[in-house]
């Protein structure tokens, strides 16, 4: 008997390991994000702001400062940043197979340092891609500064159909789109209209994001902008989440640019209708 005990240890020993490593496959691909989002944010304030990016930026990732630009390159070609950033995401979605998500949360930097009185407040997007060994990596990071916030939520959700489509029909967000961009110039009021998903954040440069498509919609019609879309621009698409950025402008009447800068897009799948679930906007600096 005791000798059939110390045979079945080792085997216990697999099974409970086995046990452990399911647990952490049946994690959710949200809740990797998060867990992904903390341990950047503790990185930025342990290590510094340009060694967490250069860390959790895919190689291809994206930032826009304010044009274009690689990420990793970015931080790796200018003196360590004093900078001492935190956030909470309070948004995250992940599409259906878990190899592409978003995040979206609040923002606090002190320019120079942890001790610094002055604070910039501000709104960030996060696109996430799940690398072959199941961490995630950003391919995208971009974001927005707006007045101080009457409150500065902490906590986080995702969408009650996170992940629910599979797409099996195979619909295409770039093709989907096509009206989309076709209208709103034309008329941003109809176009978003037809496109918002009722959860949808829209972001803008200087003021707090507009969350639900009731507020998003307001904003639009009250300010009735002309939006030019770059013609030029590649979605990157899984089942039944895409993103697609590239460069916007906003015109008057006489086609004068008011503003111009980059723009980033999530679009979602819901019962079989491409929709967008995030509209970014990212002012450039004037005279840039």
């Amino acid at each position: 008997m005791l000798e059939s005990r110390l045979r079945m240890k080792p085997q216990l020993l697999l099974m409970l390991i086995a046990l452990f490593a399911a647990a952490g496959m049946a994690q959710s691909p949200a809740a990797k994000i998060y867990e992904t989002e903390k341990a950047f944010e503790k990185m930025a304030a342990d290590k510094g702001v340009s060694s967490a990016f250069i860390e959790f930026m895919a190689p291809m990732g994206v930032m826009f400062v304010p044009e274009q630009q690689n990420a990793r390159e970015f931080w790796k070609s200018i003196p360590p940043s004093t900078s001492y950033l935190t956030w909470n995401p309070i948004w995250i979605d992940a599409a259906s197979n878990g190899m592409l998500g978003y995040s979206i949360g609040n923002s606090i930097r002190r320019p120079k340092g942890k001790d610094d009185p002055e604070m910039v407040y501000g709104h960030y997007i996060s696109i996430w891609t799940r690398r072959t060994n199941g961490e995630y990596r950003a391919l995208l990071d971009a974001g927005i500064n707006h007045p101080k916030p009457a409150s500065i939520p902490t906590e986080w959700k995702s969408p009650l159909d996170g992940g629910g489509d599979k797409n099996e029909g195979r619909l295409s967000a770039a093709d989907s789109a096509v009206p989309f961009y076709a209208t709103v110039e034309a008329n941003a009021a109809k176009a978003y209209k037809s496109y918002l998903t009722n959860d949808a954040i829209m972001m803008r440069s200087g003021k707090e994001p507009f969350v639900g498509k009731k507020a998003a919609i307001g904003y639009i019609e009250n300010e009735k902008p002309t939006i030019r879309f770059s013609k030029r621009k590649s979605f990157v698409e899984g089942p039944d989440i895409a993103y697609v950025y590239s460069v916007y402008s906003i015109v008057d009447n006489k086609g004068k640019e008011l503003e111009g800068g980059n723009f980033v897009q999530v679009w979602k799948l819901r019962k079989g209708k491409w929709l967008i679930a995030a509209d970014v906007l990212i002012a450039s600096p004037k005279g840039n």
